[in-house]
């Protein structure tokens, strides 16, 4: 006997080919079965060479003309072709003689979906379900599931998976898939009882404990996400997408210190990601561990050069350590790729200020106000750099702008208090500030913050008084 059986096979295909080429060209040659044809079709398919494919499916059905398989095997040669009406009709007739091939439906559904006409597609398969069992059965729900997709029936592709895996519980490519149309879906309570009776089964089953943690992430029970991650991981402590996820469940719980420690696992286990280390970055940024936090930061650029954000990122982590120049440099390259984004110039206009360079402030503030006229924070930015400038009356010029601009928001009442009491207007700043206190008497500190010493004025002792009791003038 041989030891080798697929060098046997090769050399027995070998010689049925030039037996076929020997019957195409009227030379002597054995009788060739209607398997011996199907073979023949198939190698000349998967050679790419279509049009002896075809002619070897022409040449077989001249001798069986009855061979469902052969119009099969025909059909979805026409298909390849893009004749779809032709491939149709073929696989029409070939239903006649066997409708219990399961690729008779597949290439059927194929055809429809290139005709574009998916109803008929789902309902064909829809049908065709009651037929099969077991492993065709299942190759025929993935098949209407990605029809429905096509049909944006999104809900009917987690119904067939969810059947799928009713059926297999350890089917990995229905594992797989339901994970992304639980979320896409929102159907989270479903796919929790679903994969809680997958792990009754199978309480090894690393993908249905993953499944389980996400569905319960999608609920914003982060929690019980993470004590079902960490069971993924216990069994297969090299699942990546578990801690990467675990690390999004602590993240949104606070928990940064052990968010950090799951993200490090996955540097480690997968290759280095730029959303990986931003965030290891905003972990240590929220914790106050501003250098650790450019570190990661710096390490996401490195892999992400042209992301703008991370850029800001660091900035604002100098400008938390009143390192100005330092943060202008970061956003000089954030600019340079968005030059428009209010929040760069913000903080660039901040920057500014606190380097002393007014001018350049205004002008930065004045861009970040442009683009974002109803943000209520830019107008103030720009205000506290106008007044800090000694620029008084342009200053009131621009509360009033930003008043109108940001739907008359009573804070501007008390900025524009602060400036006029400057410019000598007391009686103006006296009604600006009942204004104020009519409308928000709890934006007071703002009026506070930016002259403390407004409270040795009488008058305004007077009016926070009378607002303070209750009593309106």
């Amino acid at each position: 006997m041989s030891n080798n059986p697929y060098r046997e096979d090769r050399e027995a295909l070998k010689e049925l080919i030039i037996q076929y080429q020997h019957l195409k060209h009227g030379r002597s040659h054995p009788y060739l079965e209607e398997e011996a044809f199907e073979r023949i079709i198939d190698y000349y398919d998967e050679k790419d060479d279509l049009q002896e494919a075809m002619e070897a499916a022409d040449m077989g059905l001249e001798q069986f003309p009855y061979s469902a398989s052969l119009m099969i095997k025909k059909a979805d040669l026409l298909l390849a072709t893009r004749k779809y009406k032709e491939a149709l009709s073929l696989l029409e007739t070939a239903e006649l003689f066997d409708s219990t091939d399961l690729n008779l439906f597949i290439l059927k559904t194929d055809a429809y979906l290139a005709l574009d006409q998916p109803a008929k597609a789902a309902e064909l398969l829809e049908s065709a379900l009651q037929l099969f069992d077991g492993e065709e059965r299942l190759d025929l729900l993935f098949e209407l599931a990605d029809v429905y997709d096509d049909y944006e029936e999104f809900d009917k592709v987690f119904d067939c998976l969810q059947l799928i895996l009713e059926e297999d519980p350890n089917n990995e490519e229905a594992l797989y898939k339901i994970c992304f149309w639980t979320d896409f879906t929102g159907r989270n309570e479903e796919s929790i009882k679903l994969h809680q009776s997958i792990i009754e089964e199978n309480p090894f089953s690393e993908l249905a404990w993953f499944n389980l943690a996400a569905a319960f992430q999608g609920l914003k029970l982060y929690e019980k996400a993470i004590d079902a991650y960490q069971y993924a991981v216990a069994i297969d402590e090299k699942f990546d997408y578990a801690y990467r996820n675990m690390g999004d469940a602590y993240l949104r719980l606070r928990k940064y210190k052990e968010a950090i420690e799951v993200l490090e696992k996955v540097l480690e286990l997968s290759r280095p990601e730029d959303v990986i280390y931003e965030a290891i970055g905003h972990c240590y940024h929220r914790m106050g561990k501003y250098a650790q936090a450019r570190f990661n930061y710096k390490k996401a650029v490195h892999l992400n050069a042209g992301d703008s954000k991370l850029h800001y990122k660091i900035a604002v982590t100098y400008m938390l350590e009143e390192q100005w120049q330092a943060a202008a440099k970061q956003l000089e390259n954030a600019m340079r790729m968005n030059r428009t984004i209010p929040e760069y110039n913000l903080a660039m206009g901040e920057c500014m200020m606190n380097l002393g360079k007014f001018k350049d402030a205004i002008i930065y503030f004045g861009t970040a106000v442009k683009h974002k006229s109803k943000s209520v924070a830019g107008w103030e930015a720009l205000l506290r750099c106008l007044i800090n400038a000694d620029m008084l009356e342009e200053a009131y010029e621009q509360c009033i702008a930003a008043f109108m601009a940001t739907g008359e928001k009573p804070v501007f009442y008390y900025y524009a208090t602060a400036i006029l009491l400057e410019l000598g207007r007391t009686k103006e700043a006296l009604l600006k500030l009942e204004a104020g206190m009519e409308k928000s008497p709890k934006l007071l500190k703002k009026l506070l913050d930016l002259n403390p010493s407004v409270l040795q004025n009488n008058q305004v002792v007077d009016i926070v008084a009378r607002y303070k009791k209750g009593k309106k003038i």
